[in-house]
């Protein structure tokens, strides 16, 4: 019997006991009728150790998974009720978070890991050269959703926390790239809250991060809002972009090349070219930008990318990410960012064996994007559910595995 094997009843177990606990012995009983052990299995015992005494390998086994979830941080002993145990944090109804100290590794690849945990629990243990951070972390919304938020006032120490520990480990010239939001509201008010400008000073004179973009996503594709000041009041225009803030330890030093992200020329460029470049003298802005003949003519390997990304959230990631999920029976993670936003700023800043982190994992689009570019990476998400249904799309990786314990999440309790 592979210990490993029974991990996912011995978890699932404790999520469906009563808050009052669960005694030892009906661990036994609910792990062997739920992994379809009979009872002589069960209660057969063999001869164990240099002393040849008789053991029941099933209930070592089971106990051995007790304690591993005890080390975990996951269940703890019933202080009052001898023989019982129970959750540390109760579980709610659709998602499982991971306890404080709770560090799992969900699924890996021959390039990196999901791990699940908070993300303090990880990176401050953490003494690994880090290249790039690039992380949608939760917005300050006032309705949070269901993985929740801190609101705007929180939000600098919120997000300082988190990334402190990265930062202390990028190397020179590595980045931090932000996907936050730029329809933040002060309170009954169509004014935008300055919590964007108040976390750049903060990074910058708390971290010693240095500025090197805004970078707008525009996606046209987004529905009509923010609601209430453009739909209902009409005092706004519709929103089209979310802030990309991109940040580095070394501006000098910056490990960044724009060619790694070159676009294909136009087919006005590509007639340019095959003519040797422009026939015309020109002169425009009181002479600070002149044309001469043959401009424009040299042959390159592309254009260069300007610094506005546009991207639609619709992804062939998020749609099988959704299919998979729905096919779990799991909640579906409610502010996916396509592949390509983190695919593009790994290749801008990144060279191949490089690591990439991401302290708020959601559907793992910053590993997935690392894993495909020859990066390794690292990322933590505290939903477990999230993470049992991103693993889905690395199935194809070279090496990979999930833990037994991401079982426990697709059971639809």
């Amino acid at each position: 019997m592979r210990q490993l094997d029974l991990f996912a009843h011995v978890a699932a177990a404790f999520a469906d006991a009563s808050e009052d606990g669960l005694s030892t012995g009906a661990l036994y009983d609910i792990v062997a009728r739920s992994a379809g052990i009979d009872h002589s299995a069960a209660t057969a015992r063999v001869p164990i150790g240099t002393a040849k005494a008789l053991h029941s390998p099933f209930k070592r086994a089971v106990r051995w998974h007790q304690q591993t979830l005890k080390t975990l941080g996951v269940v703890e002993r019933v202080a009052d009720r001898t023989g019982f145990w129970r959750l540390t944090q109760p579980v709610t109804k659709d998602l499982d978070r991971a306890a404080d100290g709770v560090k799992l590794v969900a699924f890996s690849t021959m390039l990196g890991m999901a791990i699940w945990a908070r993300n303090e629990d990880v990176f401050r243990g953490l003494a690994e050269p880090i290249a790039l951070c690039v992380t949608s972390p939760p917005y300050p919304l006032r309705q949070a959703r269901a993985y929740g938020n801190p609101t705007d006032n929180q939000y600098v120490d919120f997000i300082c926390g988190a990334l402190e520990p990265i930062v202390a480990n990028l190397v020179t010239g590595g980045s931090i790239v932000l996907n936050i939001s730029n329809d933040i509201f002060q309170h009954r008010s169509p004014a935008r809250s300055l919590y964007m400008e108040r976390l750049v000073l903060a990074l910058h004179d708390r971290l010693g991060l240095a500025l090197m973009d805004r970078i707008p996503w525009v996606n046209y594709s987004k529905p009509p809002g923010p609601t209430r000041w453009a739909c209902v009041d009409r005092v706004h225009l519709a929103t089209a972009y979310e802030p990309l803030l991109w940040l580095t330890n070394d501006p000098g030093r910056v490990r960044a090349d724009n060619r790694r992200v070159l676009q294909a020329h136009t087919e006005r460029h590509r007639r340019l070219l095959e003519a040797g470049g422009e026939q015309r003298s020109a002169s425009y802005g009181d002479g600070a930008y002149r044309i001469r003949p043959q401009s424009f003519g040299n042959p390159t390997s592309g254009r260069l990318s300007r610094n506005v990304v546009e991207r639609g959230h619709r992804c062939a990631d998020t749609l099988a990410y959704r299919r998979a999920a729905a096919t779990l029976g799991l909640p579906a993670q409610g502010a996916m960012q396509p592949t390509a936003i983190p695919d593009f700023f790994t290749r801008f800043l990144t060279e191949p064996g490089d690591l990439v982190v991401d302290p708020f994992g959601g559907t793992i689009r910053t590993g997935l994007a690392a894993e495909r570019l020859g990066r390794r990476w690292i990322v933590t998400e505290w939903i477990l559910q999230y993470a049992r249904g991103a693993a889905e799309l690395f199935r194809q990786s070279d090496g990979f595995l999930m833990h037994p314990a991401l079982q426990w999440a697709s059971q639809g309790r």
